[in-house]
């Protein structure tokens, strides 16, 4: 509150601004001056990354793309903000926000191009709000696509002033003709399972409920790396070795494990009259999700809808392109392994069996 006014009675009374009502538009400013280079780190062709005005423009034609279709997508991080409040790591969950967008868009064959974010705060900390930037930008610069604009909300009553949440907003393009949409899938291919980092950006709330109960040491060792660590390890970005991909073999279709699970996310991209038998016992469920179940008694249906058990990626490919898909993700980085089948469905069976 500034000095008293006077009302139309003459009655003196308090005269508000802005910031005493808990908006700092000076830090709001500040802040933008704070993280333009880190924007200005993610420019790519097609855009500069300057912020500051009221819109982004991106030239498409830079890209030489010749029939191009956009995609966009949208997401955030979910409760995993909470465990990132209460052990003060603020740095990686940007990456998580440009994962969960971006993995998305690569499942249509699109080549993300850029992104915006939106940040909300009950109160503005600058650092904070730096460090989840820095995060976006990190992701951002390793999904090669632009962070051309966003917005930061200061938000006093409508969050707590220690809390803040955040989405984000990507756009990507591809080929009219390189489409990958799943249509081609057919009986007999292959299914490949790139593994995860982690829970990646589901299953929080049920992983927060487990935190609750158990009431571990989060600094404590576990395998190797204080658990906190690994309950916020960020979600993989597997934009640049499926592009890669796209370049050695024909792929049929993409599903980002997400919320869901593997039960849940294949089908999203199988005809009616197909079905993916999934082998459990392919690849080696990461220590995390075993903790998880055990703590928290958790069945072996729900962990397979909600977490991702060690596979954030599904990639199908003909069978006979299997051995070389993995030979092109494993050289750029990726740990996968052949995981299923594609078989035809019989009357009232499930489209994704995973046993």
């Amino acid at each position: 509150m500034n000095k008293d006014s006077k009302s139309p009675k003459g009655e003196s009374r308090p005269s508000y601004t802005y910031k005493g009502a808990g908006v700092d538009i000076d830090a709001g400013n500040r802040l933008v001056t704070d993280i333009k280079p880190l924007a200005k780190a993610t420019a790519r062709a097609g855009t500069d990354a300057v912020l500051g005005g009221f819109g982004a423009l991106f030239d498409l034609k830079a890209l030489s793309y010749q029939d191009p279709l956009l995609v966009a997508t949208t997401d955030g991080v979910g409760t995993k903000l909470k465990v990132a409040l209460e052990v003060h790591e603020h740095k990686t969950i940007g990456i998580d926000l440009v994962a969960m967008c971006v993995n998305d868009l690569i499942t249509q064959g699109a080549e993300p191009v850029f992104l915006l974010d939106y940040i909300a705060m009950g109160k503005l900390t600058p650092h904070i709000a730096v460090d989840v930037v820095a995060g976006i930008a990190a992701g951002c610069r390793e999904a090669g696509c632009a962070l051309i604009g966003g917005e930061t909300a200061e938000m006093p009553g409508m969050y707590p002033p220690d809390e803040y949440d955040l989405a984000g907003f990507a756009v990507g393009a591809v080929e009219k003709d390189r489409i990958v949409d799943g249509s081609k899938i057919a009986p007999g291919d292959a299914v490949l399972g790139l593994a995860s980092s982690g829970a990646h950006s589901n299953g929080y709330s049920l992983i927060r409920r487990v935190l609750e109960r158990a009431r571990p040491d989060l600094s404590a060792d576990f395998h190797g790396r204080p658990l906190a660590d690994v309950i916020m390890e960020p979600t993989r970005i597997y934009v640049k070795p499926i592009l890669d991909l796209f370049g050695q073999v024909p792929v049929k279709g993409l599903a980002h494990i997400t919320g869901g699970g593997i039960t849940e996310n294949v089908p999203r991209i199988l005809a009616e009259e197909l079905t993916a038998e999934i082998a459990l016992g392919a690849w080696p469920r990461p220590p995390l999700f075993g903790w998880l179940q055990a703590q928290g008694g958790v069945a072996e249906q729900e962990m397979l809808r909600v977490f991702n058990c060690g596979i954030g990626m599904v990639v199908v490919v003909a069978a006979a392109d299997a051995t070389r898909a993995m030979g092109s993700l494993q050289q750029a980085g990726e740990t996968v392994w052949q995981i299923g089948t594609i078989r035809s469905r019989r009357p009232g069976e499930a489209r994704a069996l995973v046993a």
